[in-house]
């Protein structure tokens, strides 16, 4: 009787592991402004939206979709509200148009009408490891659009996001060797302050962004406009060798 009842338990263990590791797949989706009833019989601003959407595992599947749809959901968030209550990409989209029309109705000769360019792209899988890469461009008045790049490190047997404690064995010691790397591409002596250049590094001390992407070669570090420049300079990357970087990462 207790072998049988070992066989079982021995069984149910092996399908529970099986459905842990069961695979999910990434989808390319999009949406435009033009799927909206708001738009069907007026001109609306632009809004497009590529993104990804990920199919498999139901609970690990849903965490990576709702951050993904929260980073969609966040980049179309105008006016006053500084956290997003819509549940679906159409919502945000119209209330995005909505925002556009209340401000126009209140300044006519408002010059240029607003659009949205979103994209959420996945840049580098393993079985341990899912890197987003997700931009945003708007333009909602004034003299330019702006523009982010950010990126999404998720453990795809559990959907969560990845630390930068869980990415790196030793953070300080990284921040060290990327400084290096960073100087040498600047072209700031190690003995100069890290601003030379008219920098904008708080502090006087260097520091990396807040997210790291990855691809099969590379690791991608990127200070949006504003970060550590201004608006003329645009966006600074730093790229550091997959090959480099290695002795410093605690995943494969």
């Amino acid at each position: 009787m207790n072998s049988k009842i070992t066989v079982v338990a021995l069984i149910a263990l092996i399908v529970v592991g099986c459905d842990r590791e069961k695979n999910i797949e990434i989808s390319s989706q999009s949406f435009t402004e033009r799927e909206l009833a708001i738009c069907k019989n007026s001109k609306c601003p632009e809004v497009t939206i590529n993104y990804v959407e990920v199919f498999g595992d139901e609970e690990v599947s849903e965490k990576i979709n709702q951050k993904i749809k929260l980073f969609i959901f966040n980049s179309l968030l105008l006016g006053e509200d500084t956290l997003p209550t819509a549940k679906t990409i159409q919502e945000a989209a119209t209330g995005f148009i909505e925002s556009y029309n209340a401000d126009k109705a209140q300044f006519p000769d408002m010059a240029g009408e607003y659009f949205a360019e979103i994209s959420v792209n996945e840049i580098y899988s393993s079985k341990e490891h899912i890197c987003f890469e997700m931009r945003q461009y708007l333009f909602t008045g004034g003299a330019h659009g702006y523009g982010t790049t950010s990126f999404l490190n998720i453990d795809p047997k559990t959907g969560e996001e990845l630390t930068s404690e869980e990415l790196f064995k030793n953070n300080k010691e990284f921040t060290a060797f990327a400084e290096k790397k960073f100087r040498a591409e600047q072209k700031i002596a190690k003995d100069q302050s890290i601003n030379e250049n008219g920098f904008w590094f708080e502090n006087d001390e260097f520091y990396l962004p807040e997210s790291v992407g990855f691809t099969q070669d590379s690791l991608i570090f990127v200070y949006n406009q504003y970060d550590i420049a201004s608006y003329a300079d645009g966006p600074i990357e730093l790229k550091i060798a997959m090959k480099e970087a290695e002795p410093f990462l605690s995943i494969d």
